[in-house]
């Protein structure tokens, strides 16, 4: 496991999927930075800091996971679109197909 997943592993204290579930929203949102786990760019030796936000999908734990470059609107990803990280490739668990619709507890 890379630097970065134990990290992730510590901070979310549980060992998340390599990769994550992207959900596009019908309004802008950023993360409650109160809410918010950081994973500083300083701690792993990366380009960028993650903010973490716990939530549940499928009744599952999961995390928003969100970059302060989506979150500030200068990254990849517009602040219409969260990514979900858990445990388990969401898609293939719940059997997701692009345009599934998908509820996200906070």
């Amino acid at each position: 496991m890379t630097l970065l997943g134990e990290l992730y592993a510590q901070k979310a204290g549980m060992r998340l999927f390599p990769g994550t579930l992207n959900l596009e929203l019908d309004e802008a949102w950023q993360i409650p930075k109160q809410r918010a786990i950081r994973i500083e760019k300083e701690e792993y030796g990366g380009r960028v800091s993650v903010s973490l936000v716990p939530c549940r999908v499928f009744g599952r734990s999961a995390f928003i996971l969100r970059t302060d470059q989506n979150d500030d609107g200068t990254g990849r990803h517009g602040l219409t679109i969260v990514e979900i990280a858990t445990d388990v490739k969401l898609r293939d668990t719940y059997a997701l197909v692009d345009g599934s619709m998908v509820e996200v507890e906070l």
